[in-house]
């Protein structure tokens, strides 16, 4: 959906950032600014800042930073269609609809059909559960230890022995029996005619992220298969795009997510206090739920049953996570069976110490491998590190791949010289790679250059916007092409274009960056990290090398950009290389 800049900056200033922020983070006034305990990091003491003047907020301990529609992005997890909306009801703004073709428009009208009857049939198995027919149910949990707290945040429930009970509530609130059908909520058949998907279960409503209910699971009472059965897929479900607690635990603020097997386990890892916990929906974790968990956090604790089935599952999404830049380390239950049996053995401290103990992903799947080889034997010993190698190679990144060559080599007590060069013979057998041509040396000092080049650049834009007193001397030697990152070069573009007008204002920029990274990314422009200098004269001293360092970048880029025809391009280029001359004997001052 695409808004007008108009509309998006109404939107942000009709929203104060710290009315906003004050309904998720207690803030305190101190000076100009308020102050809270980031909701993006563990911290004891206060170093969220969020400024009503600026319209801006920042942590000084982790970073985070940007305008009211970073903060709901990051906090919420929203889109910024998302965070537009939300905010544009907030203020009472109503939004254009977005026009839809007659197909959009039917399935948008049956996803939000299929949605409310989820809600109602929910309220529904919830209101069994507590009645004399879900007795047994009810006491079912309550023997697995769930207190009366968490059955209700979870939204759990039960459905009746009788088969058409909740055919015939939902029929009953004007749905019919092919709406019915397409929510997943019945099934027909030739000898039973029409009857619920699901009877005699506890169930488990699945809530996406917004917390809407989109499909359900059901957990037989008595001795009936399947066990555990599952909603079918429907326009608002599908089970491999979506996760058991992903609407909890993505506010846990926790740093990594424990990935369970089933719901049970989901529960009981909340009520004991590991709030962070989730679970692939009856099925093996695909891509796509990596790629999920990827919006959320960068770590993954693997904590599936401890038996064969449960180890080859965590095998198997170790590489998948990895693919999806999501490091995995492995939680091990023995002597228990699954999370829930271990922290009603053990306890939620005992569980904590498993979780410091987990192993890397990596290195759990070469224990596992090891029971495939005879370890004892020479022949066997080295057919495993064969394979070893092998795996190796999967690791694409050469600074990763020598780390875990590194940490092979010293767990199994081998060479590290040995293990290298089986790699890369393994890698060339295999047609896998060349022979390996070590890089020279400048390669690697280029790019150190390159990466600091950025974070001048980035130096500059937060020094323009903390201290505007310095915006005009920095201008008078910088200019918007001087920063040669396409994005970092249209900010600089529209904060000029602000101060030409009479103002800075920041929080307004942003609004330019509709696409989610591109947002964020603006966003840590203004909030880079500067080195503390205890001294005017120290300072002084980095702002110029910051904008000598700029400069020079600017000229070599576009020395190399430059034809040889260009007389007008050359001459400009020469004057820009004398400014630069003059720049190296001239004094910036911060007053």
């Amino acid at each position: 959906m695409y808004y007008s800049e108009e509309l998006i900056e109404e939107v942000r200033s009709r929203n104060d950032i710290v009315d906003v922020i004050s309904g998720y983070v207690r803030l305190q006034k101190k000076g100009s600014s308020y102050f809270g305990l980031c909701p993006f990091h563990n911290e004891k003491s206060p170093s969220f800042s969020v400024s009503r003047q600026k319209q801006m907020y920042y942590c000084f301990g982790c970073g985070a930073g940007g305008n009211v529609f970073t903060f709901l992005m990051e906090y919420e997890n929203f889109s910024f269609v998302e965070a537009m909306k939300y905010l544009a009801d907030r203020a009472g703004i109503e939004l254009p609809e977005q026009e839809y073709s007659k197909e959009a428009k039917e399935r948008a009208d049956l996803k939000a059909t299929i949605l409310e009857m989820n809600r109602l049939a929910a309220k529904y198995f919830y209101v069994q559960l507590k009645n004399e027919r879900g007795f047994h149910a009810y006491r079912y949990l309550k023997d697995r230890q769930l207190s009366d707290e968490m059955i209700l945040a979870f939204g759990l429930g039960y459905s009746n022995p009788y088969s058409d009970d909740l055919y015939k509530y939902l029929r009953g609130k004007g749905y019919s029996e092919e709406l019915i059908r397409k929510a997943g909520l019945i099934n027909t058949d030739e000898r039973q005619g029409v009857y619920d998907k699901f009877w005699n279960r506890v169930m488990f409503p699945i809530m996406d992220v917004n917390n809407r209910v989109i499909g359900f699971g059901g957990r037989v009472m008595g001795d009936g298969k399947p066990k555990y059965l599952n909603s079918p897929e429907t326009v608002v479900f599908d089970k491999s795009r979506n996760l058991y607690g992903l609407n909890r635990a993505r506010t846990s603020r926790k740093p990594y997510f424990l990935l369970c097997e089933g719901y049970m386990d989901v529960i009981s890892l909340h009520q004991a206090g590991f709030t962070n916990a989730v679970a692939s929906l009856g099925t093996a974790l695909t891509a796509g739920h990596a790629s999920l968990i990827k919006r959320y956090v960068k770590e993954v604790y693997l904590t599936y049953d401890s038996d064969d089935a449960g180890t080859r599952a965590a095998l198997r999404a170790v590489p998948i996570l990895r693919e999806a830049g999501i490091s995995a380390k492995v939680i091990r239950m023995d002597p228990y069976k699954d999370p829930d049996e271990f922290i009603k053995n053990l306890g939620a401290e005992e569980y904590e110490k498993r979780i410091q103990a987990a192993r890397n992903g990596f290195m759990f799947s070469l224990e596992m491998l090891e029971r495939e080889f005879d370890m004892n034997s020479p022949e066997g010993k080295t057919e495993f590190f064969r394979e070893v190698s092998r795996r190796l190679l999967t690791f694409e990144d050469e600074l990763e791949r020598n780390n875990y060559i590194e940490a092979v080599a010293t767990a199994y007590r081998i060479s590290r010289d040995s293990l290298d060069k089986m790699v890369a013979k393994t890698a060339v057998s295999a047609g896998m790679a060349r022979p390996v041509v070590r890089p020279k040396r400048a390669d690697g000092v280029e790019k150190k250059k390159e990466d600091g080049i950025h974070l001048s650049q980035k130096a500059l834009l937060t020094w323009m916007i903390e201290e505007e007193c310095l915006f005009d001397q920095i201008s008078n030697y910088i200019s918007p092409g001087d920063f040669t990152e396409d994005l970092y070069r249209t900010v600089a573009e529209l904060l000029y274009e602000q101060r030409k007008e009479g103002g800075l204002n920041p929080a307004k920029i942003l609004n330019h960056f509709t696409e989610e990274e591109e947002h964020r990314e603006a966003a840590s422009l203004f909030h880079t990290k500067i080195r503390e200098l205890s001294t005017k004269g120290e300072r002084e001293q980095a702002l110029k090398e910051t904008i000598l360092r700029v400069k020079s970048n600017s000229i070599d880029a576009q020395t190399r950009k430059l034809s040889p025809t260009d007389m007008a391009g050359l001459q400009k280029l020469m004057e820009e290389k004398r400014k630069l001359q003059d720049l190296y004997q001239l004094h910036i001052s911060l007053e």
